[in-house]
């Protein structure tokens, strides 16, 4: 009887920001080896949106498949009714941990009993309990890590050894803390969930007690726990350095391989109108804003995003989610009165638009996907971070890779039309700076494509470890 073949089961937390590495990791990992087969399974609700002409039913048949069958969609139950938003939130994390791992041991059982058995188990962050489920069947489990290898070293020493240290000076962000094997890091730039969301009536309390939970996990491994690390080599040898603690793989950026408009990727109806207006553009001159997926805007943020993008006098496209113009209708209503230089979108495909040659600056929130996908595409950043690991992927773009400038907001926390156009003048202005963030731009773009590429440093990580999957069996 032959050995089964290598098949992953790729677990995600269902947010659109771990949705899309989950699955374009996936997708990687049919592409490195053709005998390799991958289950992606997120919740049941984002199974729903990513696939919306599926009904689903209770019982019924769930699942999709693509790539004759080698990439199967099976969602699993978290407990909660779909549509229902208040599972991320403290009261619905713990059950939601619960039943996700019920959820997921009875996807593993009934792969098993249909001859499909799960050979290796990768799950992203939020997850911790996925390891749990793996172990419990004897299934070796890897961490795949969806942000900086530089954050996976603060939470590693946050909780050994260096937590008190941080908390007590949490609220004083010019503090500087040493941690080690990293550069001195000043409060502010830590992420949020160790400085804001360690007290337990914060709203996001849930997610600092899930990270120390996945760390506890990891520490259980033995020898070491494997985590996949959506970075390269080049990006951060020394945070990579840092976390010896675990066997690190970085295998990114892991970027789409073409077209995603029939992948599963939850989004809107794209019309792809603005990708005309971009190619009526020259090169290098256009602004492109995305503050991600999740990311909320009051009204006088939106008031001076659109007034700064104005007054810069160059053509800009800006994305601002239906969900934000539900909630802001008054000033959406007087918004397309302003708009004289530029479009606004509901959602576009942030890759394709990076990728394009008339698009010169991105001025983002700094969620990592879209970090990466800037550097990939050589477009410098205007860094405005709000939460999680974000202030930490902005001293990346600024300070490590100098490929970006961090905007300053008021004491609101609103950035004003002033330094939306400072910072967009400075980035793609004539002077010797903005020509030394392109050219860093430039070089960067360079070192991800060599990383990523055929033979470079992430693809032979990512072979080795479907290699190593395939030989424990």
């Amino acid at each position: 009887m032959s050995p089964p073949r290598p098949h992953f089961l790729v677990l995600t937390f269902p947010l659109q920001g771990h949705i899309a590495p989950a699955l374009r990791l996936a997708r990687r990992l049919l592409a490195v080896a053709p005998d390799v087969l991958v289950t992606f399974s997120t919740t049941e609700d984002a199974h729903g949106r990513m696939f919306p002409t599926k009904p689903m039913e209770h019982g019924g048949d769930n699942n999709a498949e693509e790539d004759d069958g080698r990439l199967e969609f099976l969602p699993f139950s978290d407990g909660t009714e779909a549509g229902d938003d208040a599972r991320l939130l403290d009261s619905k994390i713990a059950s939601f941990h619960a039943a996700g791992a019920r959820g997921v041991a009875e996807i593993m059982d009934a792969l098993a009993a249909r001859g499909r058995p799960v050979t290796r188990v990768v799950y992203t962050l939020l997850l911790p309990w996925a390891a749990a489920v793996a172990r419990d069947r004897s299934v070796p489990s890897a961490l795949y890590w969806i942000q900086p290898a530089a954050v996976l070293a603060i939470y590693h020493h946050y909780f050994h050894g260096h937590a008190s240290a941080i908390a007590e000076h949490r609220h004083d962000p010019s503090f500087v803390v040493e941690l080690p094997g990293l550069s001195p890091q000043m409060i502010g730039d830590l992420p949020s969930f160790l400085t804001d969301s360690t007290d337990p009536s914060d709203v996001f309390h849930s997610f600092f007690t899930t990270i120390r939970d996945l760390i506890e996990t990891l520490d259980k491994e033995s020898p070491k726990a494997t985590v996949l690390v959506n970075t390269c080599q080049e990006m951060e040898v020394g945070a990579l350095d840092a976390v010896g603690a675990y066997d690190v793989l970085p295998v990114g950026p892991v970027l789409p391989s073409g077209d995603e408009s029939g992948s599963g990727i939850i989004k809107p109806q794209d019309d792809a109108e603005y990708m005309e207006w971009l190619d009526a553009k020259p090169a290098n001159s256009v602004v492109y804003v995305s503050f991600g997926s999740l990311t909320s805007m009051a009204r006088d943020q939106l008031d001076e995003l659109l007034l700064g993008l104005e007054v810069s006098g160059r053509p800009y496209i800006c994305v601002i989610r239906k969900d934000v113009k539900v909630v802001l209708a008054e000033v959406v209503a007087e918004m397309h009165g302003r708009v004289k230089n530029g479009v606004v979108v509901e959602w576009c495909d942030q890759v394709r638009v990076l990728s394009h040659m008339a698009v010169g600056c991105f001025v983002t929130h700094c969620g990592w996907n879209s970090v990466l996908e800037s550097v990939a595409s050589g477009v410098p950043m205007v860094c405005v971070p709000q939460m999680s690991d974000q202030r930490m992927n902005a001293q990346l773009v600024v300070r490590e890779w100098r490929v970006g400038l961090r905007a300053q907001v008021d004491d609101g926390g609103v950035l004003r039309a002033a330094e939306v156009r400072r910072c967009v003048d400075e980035v793609m202005g004539n002077s010797e700076a903005a020509a030394e963030v392109r050219q860093m731009a430039g070089k960067w773009k360079g070192i991800v494509a060599e990383a990523t590429g055929k033979g470079g440093s992430s693809d032979r990580n990512l072979i080795a470890f479907v290699d190593g999957a395939r030989s424990e069996f």
